[in-house]
């Protein structure tokens, strides 16, 4: 403990640097000493000493002086809102470094106070960030904008302060709070899934009766909705336009698969050998914002749906049916995401797809985003179309390897009773859909 704060110590002394006007006390300091001691002039020498001390002095103040302990102590309080963060769209950061105390220590630091702030590339993007400072006597409140670029976990800070000593001789650079994690969601895109083909499918493996009016119950509307079934009153009192949706009817569970062979590495992966299907960064955040947007616009269509990735210890997953808190779980399921590679991604599609077939419930709708498969994948993924309706989207790489087969895989997955289409990354997420749900297979 007493090494790590002799560590401590010793790198906040030398973070300590000279100002300018510091540089020139020094210098002059040594002249007139050392013109002191050659002339034997004490009252010389005693003048150069002290110029030698005043800026020692200072140094040693500010290097052992701790912004977040003592009579002037200051606090930082950071917020993002909205948090979590959605990629691609704006986000406001309200920064405050307030005195913890009303002390005159703590309102000297503060008038001496020149802060920036730190974020990772993937939050603040290549033009930085750009605030707005507002200094008080006991705070001092920076607001900015993020639009991060990136989903995932980022980190915001510690805060970078540079203040000088009270006569201007010695400046120094240290953090001051902690870092805080912005979660980031991917971006989503609302999906058409009350088609025609999903309605005929739910209304047949369920056998539900047709409800009568007094069985419905209101829900907003979704995109494919018959727009015979709008609550008219409900909607001008809402605002916005409400459907009945059948309560004795029901709808079919869905679970989304992805592939997590489609992701890119953890970012201090080392390197070595990658999955078949691997993709680019950001075409692996494409495949994570499909599968999301899938889940979400079901989740918003009145199924219980649930986002399953794979993993080499796969467990139950279960299924969401409030909008409100399902739509965070579902997104927040993603954010921390990163890919698998060579056995260990096979491994994982073999042992999550065998899960799945253990735990789904009768009638339940698996749409999964793949990437090519080889034999063991494709029989376990085969063996999940006995059970239920399947679709995949089968992703294509640009730059197919030899070991993708990707019509083996398409070709296993249709004979097993899937409806396959296949994509490349970077197709929009509502041709994507299209693609799949107007197949005829």
């Amino acid at each position: 403990m007493r090494g790590r704060r002799a560590l401590a110590r010793l790198r906040r002394l030398t973070a300590v640097r000279p100002t300018g006007r510091g540089a020139g006390v020094l210098t002059s300091g040594v002249v007139l000493a050392a013109t002191g001691v050659v002339l034997d002039l004490p009252d010389l020498v005693g003048l150069g000493a002290a110029a030698l001390l005043a800026v020692a002095a200072a140094w040693t103040t500010l290097a052992w002086q701790r912004l977040d302990a003592g009579r002037g102590a200051l606090d930082v309080v950071r917020s993002v809102d909205p948090n979590p963060v959605v990629a691609g769209q704006p986000a406001t950061t309200r920064l405050t470094v307030r005195a913890r105390a009303r002390t005159g220590a703590a309102f000297e630091r503060l008038a001496r106070l020149r802060l920036s702030e730190q974020a990772a590339h993937e939050l603040a993007g290549s033009t930085g960030i750009r605030a707005r400072v507002r200094t008080q006597p006991d705070h001092i409140a920076v607001h900015y904008g993020l639009v991060p670029g990136r989903r995932g976990r980022w980190p915001l800070g510690p805060v970078l302060t540079t203040r000088t000593d009270v006569f201007g001789l010695a400046r120094t650079t240290q953090p001051l709070g902690e870092a805080t994690r912005v979660a980031v969601w991917p971006r989503t895109t609302p999906l058409p899934v009350r088609s025609a083909a999903l309605g005929d499918v739910d209304r047949a493996a369920t056998g539900a009766r047709l409800a009568s009016t007094d069985d419905s119950v209101l829900r907003e509307y979704v995109a494919g909705d018959d727009p015979r079934r709008v609550h008219w009153t409900a909607s001008a009192r809402q605002g916005h336009l409400m459907v009945r949706a059948d309560e004795g009817a029901g709808v079919r569970p869905v679970s989304v698969l992805l592939d997590r062979a489609l992701l890119a590495p953890a970012p201090d992966d080392r390197p070595g050998a990658r999955h078949p299907g691997a993709l680019a960064v950001s075409d692996g955040e494409w495949a994570v914002e499909l599968a999301a947007s899938v889940a979400v616009s079901f989740l918003e269509g009145g199924h219980p749906t649930r986002l399953v990735s794979t993993s080499p210890e796969p467990t139950r997953t279960e299924h969401v049916g409030s909008v409100r808190s399902g739509r965070s779980r579902l997104l927040d399921a993603t954010v921390d995401l990163v890919g698998l590679r060579g056995a260990d991604a096979a491994q994982a599609l073999e042992r999550t797809a065998r899960t799945m077939r253990a735990d789904r419930s009768r009638g339940e709708i698996t749409v999964a985003v793949l990437a090519p498969q080889d034999e063991p994948g494709r029989h376990a993924l085969a063996a999940l179309g006995t059970d239920g309706t399947c679709w995949a989207l089968l992703v294509v790489a640009p730059s197919k390897d030899p070991g993708a087969d990707v019509e083996a895989t398409g070709d296993a997955l249709r004979a097993a009773g899937w409806r396959v289409a296949t994509c490349t990354p970077g197709t929009a997420a509502e041709r994507a859909w299209s693609a799949l749900t107007e197949r005829a297979e």
